[in-house]
């Protein structure tokens, strides 16, 4: 299932991705979701590239990311619901390898895989962290997921029966509504981790996640995301988790605002710092804060200063 809006830049390749590796129409369904696109209409793209294979339904109204999101999975008919971003990508084998771990596992109530970050060109930025080097049910992973947003919507996919019995993503949600999703998944059910790199995430400009960025709406809602899913955490442990995760959102803040001030992009790292320090004032923060972030001023003006410009993150072409 395939959201999308105002956007077509990337959804050939995103389509393409897929069609690569379909088993047919009686084994899986695929479907754009258009969002009441204003621009960049994809109906005679998704034509072009998917023929009558691809399913095409466009919204009558806006209904905000979060809502499309939801009705994918409201008229997906599948066991097993994928929801890939319209510019995100599956790799090769990507429902190969997950069908076949997951076709003897009824308890399993999601799966994902390692997943590559990958620029507007389809360089590699890097991979996600390795969760165990053999494929499997990742132990006590609410510990885990409930620290830090370590998975990706196309490296994903959910058992229908369990959206049906927890519930679709929360709209109050701006920028987290995923990762509590993986949350309240990981409260309930086993979750299956296949460690080969299956599936793309695209990092670019003009992407959801660099508008929440610049208005620091990503800190301030994995705040309200930590403190909302703390009932489901084991309670033994649920303080320790919730601090655990208030302190990491605060350091990738001043990540993000040590890289916004060596862009010059000024507003957002003093969002993004202001909103680190007000959610988590620790020691570590306070030492990121004042040795840090100055460090990425002072090498994006010498760098500037010189001329240089900063080399296309390393790694193949996909």
């Amino acid at each position: 299932m395939i959201p999308s809006y105002n956007r077509t830049t990337y959804l050939e390749r995103t389509l393409r991705s897929v069609l690569s590796q379909d088993p047919g129409p009686a084994e899986m369904q695929i479907e754009v979701l258009d969002n009441a696109s204003t621009v960049d209409d994809p109906e005679p793209l998704v034509r072009r590239v998917g023929g009558e294979r691809v399913g095409f339904f466009r919204q009558a109204r806006n209904l905000g990311g979060t809502a499309n999101w939801n009705s994918c999975i409201e008229r997906s008919r599948g066991e097993w619901v994928h929801i890939l971003h319209s510019d995100d990508l599956v790799l090769p084998c990507f429902y190969q390898r997950l069908r076949a771990a997951l076709e003897k596992r009824d308890d399993v109530g999601a799966a994902f895989c390692r997943h590559a970050f990958i620029d507007e060109n389809e360089r590699w930025i890097g991979t996600s962290e390795l969760e165990s080097p053999t494929p499997g049910v990742l132990p006590d992973f609410i510990d885990r997921i409930g620290t830090a947003s370590i998975i990706t919507t196309p490296s994903i996919v959910v058992r229908r029966s369990v959206y049906e019995q927890l519930g679709v993503f929360r709209t109050d949600l701006a920028f987290t509504m995923d990762w509590e999703m993986w949350i309240r998944i990981a409260a309930r059910y086993p979750i299956w981790y296949e460690p080969t790199t299956l599936a793309a995430f695209r990092i670019h400009p003009n992407s959801w996640t660099s508008d929440l960025n610049r208005s620091a709406e990503t800190i301030i809602d994995e705040q309200r995301c930590i403190a909302m899913v703390r009932p489901l955490l084991p309670p033994d442990r649920a303080e320790a988790i919730s601090a655990k995760a208030r302190r990491l959102s605060s350091l990738r803040a001043l990540n993000i605002a040590g890289a916004a001030f060596g862009k010059a992009q000024f507003r957002t790292a003093f969002r993004q710092a202001w909103e680190a320090l007000k959610c988590n004032a620790s020691p570590r923060v306070l030492m990121e804060l004042l040795w840090f972030v100055p460090a990425r001023l002072a090498r994006g003006g010498i760098r500037r200063a010189l001329g240089i410009r900063k080399r296309p993150g390393a790694g193949s072409r996909i």
